[in-house]
């Protein structure tokens, strides 16, 4: 059985016009994960997973790095229940 979960993240640092979405975007898929990705006005950038525990602390961790040119100074994070309210993983503006 699997063991779905939800998280919230948000990327703080260098992290907007970096290509930090996309990057995001495609690892979240890459693991098989639903949701959505998008900048905040304060600069950061906000993400809501959902998928299998391990593949979202995947997600996690590639966010503490981010792509190049990008600079994560922290990634806060909320776990929640699986909702399965996400049929994709999508970028939102």
């Amino acid at each position: 059985m699997s063991d779905l979960s939800s998280v919230q993240a948000t990327a703080y640092g260098r992290v907007q016009g970096v290509y930090f979405r996309a990057f995001v975007s495609r690892r979240a898929r890459e693991l098989g994960l639903t949701g959505y990705v998008r900048n905040t006005p304060d600069r950061a950038v906000e993400v809501h997973a959902e998928g299998e525990r391990k593949q979202l602390e995947k997600l996690i961790d590639h966010l503490k790095v981010g792509p190049p040119g990008a600079r994560v100074d922290k990634v806060v994070f909320d776990w929640s229940e699986y909702t399965g309210s996400y049929p994709d993983f999508v970028l939102r503006y």
